[in-house]
């Protein structure tokens, strides 16, 4: 896959996954955002946000298992996993 077609379909899985009505386990969901952050945020490390401490460490310990994988990699997993969880 060229990094253009791995680009289109990456958006793509984006749109399902954001438009989606299907209701995705936690963990999906985490590992969903994680992907997507390491794969759109290439310069630095990201910081989750939010008032809620317990779902920031969560996230946190998502994007710090994901940290070592190159973005590329991370589009192919994001991809993978929509593909995997979302039908609709």
């Amino acid at each position: 896959m060229t990094e253009k077609e791995l680009n289109i379909a990456f958006n793509n899985a984006y749109e399902r996954a954001s438009n989606t009505q299907t209701q995705l386990a936690p963990d999906i969901m985490l590992h969903l955002y994680a992907y997507y952050k390491r794969a759109t945020h290439t310069e630095g490390f990201f910081t989750p946000s939010g008032d809620n401490e317990i779902r920031n460490a969560f996230k946190l310990n998502a994007l710090l298992q994901v940290k070592n994988i190159s973005p590329k990699k991370a589009k192919t997993k994001y991809i993978e996993l929509v593909n995997k969880h979302i039908k609709d």
